[in-house]
């Protein structure tokens, strides 16, 4: 039995379409600060969000997968925000978020539409979906700045 290693990264073939080369992929991600004061589950969340975007530089998907992963963030928050919270699936987290003001309507649009996107890719109805960097950029923005405002506002 033969050994394969994984290859060393190189760009993705579509990579010149949107950064001119890795170091730029900074400028996509230079906005998305953890917010201070969020819980370390969140951060660390909200890290690996933001490193997987840098990162589609070389693994265009990942771009995808980064804000599958940023409303991973914003889930953990919820469910620390509304009480009873439990098992709930997310679409009754975001109701109830903004059934009681926890989140405003806008939040809840981006975040269902976001939720959507996700379950599809989780249960297999979408087998192979990909946006653009620059596309998931703002949507993983979206999450930061959900998180942001949630933690920053006093609980309930």
């Amino acid at each position: 039995m033969t050994t394969q290693r994984p290859p060393l990264p190189v760009p993705s073939e579509r990579a010149h379409y949107f950064a001119g080369q890795y170091a730029d992929m900074q400028d996509l991600v230079e906005d998305l600060v953890v917010p201070g004061g969020v819980p370390e589950a969140v951060a660390t969340v909200l890290c690996t969000a933001r490193e997987l975007l840098r990162q589609s530089y070389n693994c265009y998907e990942f771009s995808t997968v980064a804000v599958m992963h940023s409303l991973i963030a914003v889930e953990i928050v919820l469910r620390d925000r509304i009480p009873d919270a439990a098992t709930k699936p997310l679409f009754q987290l975001i109701k109830q978020g903004a059934d009681a003001d926890i989140l405003t309507e806008r939040q809840a649009e981006c975040l269902d539409c976001g939720r959507r996107i996700r379950n599809g890719m989780a249960h297999g109805k979408t087998t192979h979906a990909v946006m653009p960097p620059a596309m998931a950029a703002g949507m993983v923005t979206t999450s930061f700045a959900i998180v942001s405002e949630l933690c920053a506002a006093p609980a309930g």
